[in-house]
């Protein structure tokens, strides 16, 4: 409780977990070069593992407008909601926040003779895409995302 008091005051951490919850496992995920290769198919790992990106227009996801959550398609963490995905006329899914701030990571990427920042699952540290600061209010941000390297998961229609 104390940690989570520091967190709270400090980071703006979210609640406690209280015995009964729906927590979902949040531990990091590691396996080997050989464990990952099993589990993603070769343009998985060739975007999630070597920091590959999918030519623009080629990926899934980069058009759907369909309800739901996106997630890693390394480890299955939620990633993304389908409420903040935008079209930014790239090629690319596009989103102006995750769906938590604790979802991802960010790395200087300085290849390119440029400096972007590169996004991670913060659960497996598969590479994602980019971010940018030329996305719509109220972020700003563009999360520039190869949609191989997400799985999506439909919202449920309610009846």
């Amino acid at each position: 409780m104390v940690r989570w008091l520091i967190c709270s005051a400090l980071l703006g951490c979210g609640s406690p977990s209280v015995a009964g919850d729906d927590v979902k496992d949040t531990s990091k995920v590691q396996k080997t070069d050989a464990e990952w290769r099993a589990s993603l198919t070769a343009e998985q790992y060739r975007i999630l593992r070597e920091k590959g990106t999918e030519r623009a227009f080629s990926g899934k996801y980069w058009d759907s407008k369909a309800e739901g959550v996106y997630s890693c398609g390394g480890c299955g963490q939620a990633l993304f909601s389908s409420d903040h995905k935008f079209r930014s006329g790239t090629g690319w899914p596009s989103f102006y926040q995750a769906i938590s701030a604790s979802a991802l990571a960010n790395e200087a990427d300085n290849a390119l003779w440029m400096t972007r920042t590169e996004i991670l699952c913060s659960r497996c540290g598969g590479h994602l895409g980019h971010v940018f600061p030329d996305g719509p209010p109220p972020t700003g941000k563009r999360f520039c995302v190869n949609g191989n390297a997400l799985n999506f998961q439909a919202k449920e229609k309610v009846r």
